[in-house]
């Protein structure tokens, strides 16, 4: 199906509503995989919202020369790593479709937040302070005005 290939994000149309594509392979025990594709697609949710991302990215470079400097050794060294984190509760995640890879097996699950129930569950939310309820509702006015945005520019081309 589409949503397979299109991926996790913002989708405009009638209603607003953030979906996460989630995917699981290899796995044997099929209600496990199912499972863990389902998590994995809720988790693509949360990300939209906030993740915390750490890099840290270390360069070495090295030249040496002996005797005349007419030849040298030079070396290099780069590396690269990244950690990425995100945590939060979601009312009103449901996953709302699979499909099963015909060739390989994976097995890929559609999950789906209506932002107007979740606005609405979050008002009600007496758990949460009134900068966490506004930070979250300012990130998902955001995604959607990108994607409009996105939308208007592809419309232009």
């Amino acid at each position: 199906p589409e949503w397979v290939n299109k991926g996790s994000g913002a989708f405009g149309g009638e209603k607003k509503v953030m979906y996460g594509v989630g995917s699981a392979s290899g796995i044997r025990n099929h209600s496990l995989a199912r499972t863990t594709a389902d998590n994995r697609a809720r988790a693509e949710i949360q990300k939209i919202f906030e993740t915390y991302s750490a890099s840290l990215m270390k360069d070495f470079q090295e030249s040496v020369t002996a005797g005349d400097f007419s030849s040298s050794d030079e070396s290099q060294m780069v590396t690269n790593a990244i950690k990425t984190f995100s945590a939060g509760t979601l009312n009103g995640v449901e996953v709302v479709d699979h499909w099963i890879h015909p060739v390989d097996g994976t097995i890929y699950s559609l999950a789906r937040l209506d932002m107007d129930g979740f606005s609405d569950n979050l008002s009600k939310a007496k758990e949460l302070n009134e900068k966490v309820r506004e930070r979250v509702k300012r990130a998902a006015e955001k995604s959607f005005a990108d994607l409009e945005a996105e939308e208007a520019k592809r419309a232009d081309q």
